[in-house]
């Protein structure tokens, strides 16, 4: 079950070669700080893992792919970033909260999209290059990670894609490593329901 979770992130090949975010082309080479070039190497290094992350919470590369840009945006525009020891765990938070928040404007538009659900429908309907990355056993997969509360989402994605111990997500999440443990648990099960196999 784990590995099949795991391996549902790897529907989108990382590009060769990210691009710096947009903001820090403002910053010359000659003018970059000490902090710029710590964002600046923790987007080469990290961008393509935050993408899919994002993109098991939300489901969509576009979406995934715009929440990473705006959170090293903000990084950018604004000093941030904690010390070295804590910048990975508050970046991979600050993606997911972004991921929360894009959720609940889709949730929103359905709710209240009257006349226009249509067409709100047709912007969060995965595309053609989406449909032929995913094999059937990913999407099922991710279709009952979706299907999951936000909470039990969240830890499995990182305790079973991103590889994260009980503590580290704790440190993500803000919760007890006590809780993580068990709300993996119940997330497991979850799936396991959902797709027919044994927890």
């Amino acid at each position: 079950m784990s590995d099949q979770i795991w391996a549902a992130g790897f529907g989108y090949p990382p590009p060769d070669e990210p691009p710096r975010p947009a903001h820090c082309e403002a910053v010359g080479a000659s003018q970059e700080t000490g902090s710029d070039s710590g964002v600046t190497a923790l987007f080469r290094a990290h961008h393509a893992e935050l993408v899919r992350l994002a993109v098991l919470i939300t489901g969509d590369r576009g979406s995934a792919e715009d929440i990473v840009q705006d959170v090293f945006a903000r990084l950018c525009a604004r000093d941030l970033l904690p010390g070295p020891a804590g910048e990975l765990a508050y970046v991979r938070a600050a993606v997911l909260n972004g991921c929360r928040s894009a959720l609940r404007r889709r949730a929103v538009a359905r709710r209240f999209g009257g006349a226009r659900g249509a067409r709100a429908d047709q912007v969060t309907q995965p595309s053609a290059e989406h449909e032929v990355l995913l094999a059937e056993d990913r999407r099922q997969v991710l279709a009952a990670l979706a299907g999951l509360p936000r909470r039990r989402r969240e830890v499995l994605v990182l305790r079973y894609w991103l590889g994260l111990t009980e503590a580290e997500i704790a440190a993500v999440l803000g919760i007890s490593p006590g809780t993580v443990k068990s709300t993996a648990a119940r997330g497991i099960a979850a799936l396991a329901r959902e797709l027919g196999e044994p927890a």
